[in-house]
């Protein structure tokens, strides 16, 4: 008998042959008429929209091959020759990029809650734990709880006003050990000094006194915070990392950068996470109720965190207390100590202006006490040398970066949800249309008080993200460089100008560090013998 069963199999293989050649076109032809029909409607909408200006870009890359460090220099000239409201698109990340006051005010008034997100890259989420520390923690009421404990903590007036006495102790402490190095006398060769390491120490002493004094302190440990500050800063700079800004299936190229974020971030948990059991310990040793004090009854952050912990463990973990210790280092140490050492490069390449603060100081304060914070409201011309300082080289000079959480307009402009805001400030800070003479150095433009107001000055930022150490930074940077000046004479190290090129990072700081010459002012020889 002769059986069908080879030709039915015959046959249902020639029809699967015949299905997959169908499928093999039809699919094909499918997604292509698919995507077509998503181009015509995304032109359609993109027609009816009002779009920012846009220089040309490249696929995928979009506008990066315009970036060369440091990026606020190419930015600036975008908004120079497309407008001061351009788009961009860094990789598959839109960009606006906003280099006017008024543009820059209608972000951080009419749409300020709309631009209070931050964009969430690659270091928020491994430094910044999963995005809930205060700097890269989405607007929102874990951010307004974080925000809220240390403005009431920490950066108010009056908790500013209690711990000027510790940075008044550091300060005279360097400045005591500086002497002593020096000789001890006015008389012999001046010294020289290494300003930036010197600085940030002197920085990093202080953000330490008012967060978490480290127990059984040693120089080894203040290293290890001070490295892993500047490492943390090194990798959380965003421009950095291009796979922030790269579709996902291309990020695998910087899996690198993860791996070294990620050993941070275990260095980090380890040194942090032992300092909290260490004071969570020492809490319950005291048992006193209320927390570890210093001498004169402060809380530091560390005992206010450990406290809210006590109370609501689930919500204040320790990777909360974590995050906002180190928050409070990295956004406190570098920027203030940056600015001040731009301060210093600035004296030095204009003896007249240092010489100047130097006669306000004597006349002001004399030569029988040193400067002290609240002396700092009665030195005006001190304080514009701050102004013009923070106005040539904020410390962030594109501000840290925002996101829109919705649609909005800007300067007439249509602004998609998901789009990165850059605020260019430095560009802001030296347009010729809104500063006399913007690339010189001219303290007494602010000696009126005008030219800090407004938008068209804003090394803090400004709305609801504004930085909240802006009280705190300026009694730092304020007292340091007024002790500095009233206790010291200061030189360069050679003939030529001290170099002011800029260097990279999120700070902005010096490409060449500051070293200095100094010597004891004469007439402060008494006083600081007495230290």
């Amino acid at each position: 008998m002769i059986t069908t069963k080879p030709i039915q199999i015959f046959l249902h293989s020639k029809m699967a042959i015949t299905n997959l050649a169908l499928l093999q076109f039809v699919l094909p032809s499918l997604f292509l008429f698919l995507l077509s029909i998503f181009l015509i409607f995304h032109r359609q909408r993109q027609n009816h929209r009002r779009l920012p200006p846009s220089p040309p870009s490249f696929p995928i890359l979009g506008h990066l091959h315009l970036l060369k460090p440091p990026i606020h220099r190419p930015l600036a000239a975008i908004s120079a020759a497309h407008g001061p409201v351009v788009l961009l698109r860094f990789g598959s990340r839109p960009i606006l990029l906003v280099s006017s006051p008024s543009a820059a005010e209608e972000c951080f008034t009419v749409h300020d809650i709309a631009f209070a997100n931050r964009p969430r890259f690659l270091a928020g989420k491994i430094l910044g734990y999963d995005f809930t520390a205060m700097l890269w923690a989405p607007y929102g009421s874990h951010w307004r709880d974080l925000r809220r404990i240390t403005s009431m903590h920490l950066l108010t007036s009056g908790s500013l006003r209690a711990s000027s006495d510790l940075r008044t102790g550091e300060i005279r402490a360097l400045v005591r050990n500086l002497f002593l190095q020096q000789g001890g006398s006015s008389g012999g060769a001046p010294r020289r000094l290494d300003l930036k390491s010197t600085l940030f120490d002197l920085v990093c002493a202080i953000i330490e006194q008012l967060v978490v004094p480290l127990a059984g302190e040693t120089p080894k440990q203040r290293l290890i915070v001070r490295e892993m500050v500047i490492e943390g800063l090194r990798l959380s700079t965003a421009a950095a990392n291009a796979g922030d800004y790269m579709p996902a299936f291309m990020r695998v190229a910087w899996r690198g950068l993860e791996k070294r974020l990620m050993r941070l971030r275990r260095r980090r948990d380890e040194f942090w996470g032992n300092l909290i059991v260490q004071h969570r310990e020492r809490r319950q040793i005291e048992d006193n109720g209320g927390g570890g004090v210093d001498g004169e009854g402060r809380k530091t952050m560390m005992d206010v965190m450990l406290s809210l912990q006590s109370i609501d463990p689930d919500r204040y973990t320790d990777d909360i207390i974590r995050g906002l210790m180190i928050t409070m280092f990295t956004a406190g140490t570098d920027t203030s100590a940056g600015t001040t050492e731009w301060a210093m490069s600035l004296l030095l390449n204009h003896p007249h202006v240092l010489q100047k603060a130097a006669t306000e100081l004597d006349t002001t304060v004399g030569h029988g006490r040193l400067v002290s914070e609240d002396d700092l409201t009665n030195l005006p011309y001190l304080n514009c040398i701050i102004h013009e300082t923070l106005r040539l080289y904020p410390a962030a000079p594109l501000l840290v970066p925002h996101e829109t959480s919705k649609d909005c307009t800007v300067a007439g402009f249509d602004v998609s949800a998901g789009t990165m805001l850059l605020v260019n400030v430095w560009a802001i800070h030296r347009d010729a249309g809104l500063w006399d003479e913007p690339e010189k150095f001219k303290p007494e433009r602010f000696m009126a008080g005008e030219a800090a107001k407004g938008y068209k000055f804003m090394p803090f930022g400004m709305g609801r993200r504004q930085c909240p150490g802006e009280g705190l930074a300026m009694r730092t940077v304020g007292l340091m460089l007024a002790t500095f000046v009233q206790c010291f004479e200061w030189e360069k190290v050679s003939p030529e100008e001290v170099d002011m090129t800029e260097g990279l990072g999120l700070s902005m700081p010096k490409a060449t560090p500051l070293e200095a010459l100094y010597k004891p002012r004469q007439s402060m020889v008494p006083l600081l013998s007495q230290l």
